[in-house]
């Protein structure tokens, strides 16, 4: 009896190998290029107990309002925009839709509004488009991507008045949405949209698990795409010793290994900002410099599976597992291997 197997989806995985200490060093840039974030994990090896000060900084990751059935058109007012959206910073996620199924909005912090639309309600909104890249045969999605602080999108202007009449009187497009910003470097308030929603402000979570006698691999020569999978199997709690009696995993750590006595294994999550997830790289660093067993720490932010975009303003797509993540290992002479990973319905991390 013959199976028809469907050949495996591709994938792709950016590699870089560098050190903080090189001015050319992109860590910064490609942090800040993955915008919408739901998870943050850690593993520190031989330790018990999360230090006070790296504690602190996941305790002051900036909180996030969920606002249900907002009217996408009210992201047009043009009290947000002078109050927020030209203040820079600001960062909106439509929330339980999919990228493959629903229409999916996102506003990025530079103030460019991302809506991934299906062939019908494209056509509703009557507004310039282009085709989406991940489409097959036909032309089934599509994606309106368009800068709110460009002159043509001024309050009163032309594209402003097409668009906002498109989201108001034809397509009626309403979503729960996320909503956050970082208030370094501008005074962007959200009050004049809140004021006008049924919102709930929300604290990312954390959450600890310690480790004892863990399975390691040589992290500094494993193979990526090996080690990767032990640091998941690691995150999600599942076991790699690969008993005849586990009938769950196969997965074994990547030879040669070595036995960590203790590790604790941290999680965040929430809508999460790029500039903590900066904050908490530094102070990972600075923890690498203080005395102990072990010399490296790893941490891994993962991306929205249903984000309209994904690095940058590329497009994201779902296909089968959505994935836009990446993985910083860290050692303590400053030195770190950046892994970045997308699934088949990406481009290329820049």
């Amino acid at each position: 009896m013959s199976v028809d197997l469907s050949p495996t989806p591709r994938t792709l995985l950016v590699c870089d190998r560098s050190s903080f200490l090189d001015e050319k060093n992109r860590v910064s840039t490609q942090v800040e290029q993955l915008r919408f974030n739901y998870k943050v994990s850690l593993l520190l090896p031989e330790c018990d107990s999360l230090p006070s000060h790296l504690d602190s900084i996941l305790n002051s990751f900036t909180s996030f309002y969920l606002i249900k059935k907002l009217p996408v058109y009210e992201l047009l007012d043009r009290n947000f925009l002078e109050s927020a959206v030209y203040q820079g910073n600001v960062y909106g996620l439509s929330h339980g839709t999919r990228i493959d199924e629903d229409n999916c909005v996102a506003l990025m912090p530079n103030g460019r509004l991302c809506l991934s639309l299906d062939k019908d309600s494209f056509e509703m909104l009557g507004f310039e488009g282009k085709p989406s890249k991940f489409n097959h045969r036909t032309r089934s999605r599509f994606v309106v991507s368009v800068d709110l602080t460009d002159e043509s999108m001024a309050p009163g202007g032309r594209g402003h008045q097409r668009l906002l009449t498109g989201l108001k009187s034809r397509l009626q497009l309403q979503t729960n949405f996320l909503l956050s910003h970082h208030p370094a470097g501008g005074g962007a308030s959200l009050q004049s949209l809140l004021s006008r929603c049924d919102w709930s402000e929300h604290q990312p979570q954390i959450s600890r698990r310690s480790l004892t006698e863990l399975s390691c691999p040589a992290v500094r020569s494993c193979d990526p795409h090996g080690l990767l999978e032990w640091l998941g199997a690691v995150d999600a709690d599942v076991s790699c010793e690969n008993s005849s009696s586990n009938f769950l995993s196969t997965q074994v750590c990547p030879e040669p290994t070595t036995t960590l006595s203790r590790a604790l294994s941290v999680g965040v999550c929430g809508f999460l900002l790029p500039q903590d997830v900066q904050r908490l790289i530094n102070q990972l660093r600075c923890y690498l410099q203080q005395p102990r067993l072990e010399s490296w720490v790893s941490l891994t932010v993962h991306g929205f599976v249903d984000s309209p975009v994904s690095w940058g303003e590329n497009e994201h797509g779902f296909l089968k597992g959505g994935e836009n993540f990446y993985t910083l290992l860290m050692f303590h002479d400053h030195t770190y291997h950046l892994h970045l990973a997308t699934g088949a319905h990406d481009a290329c991390p820049p």
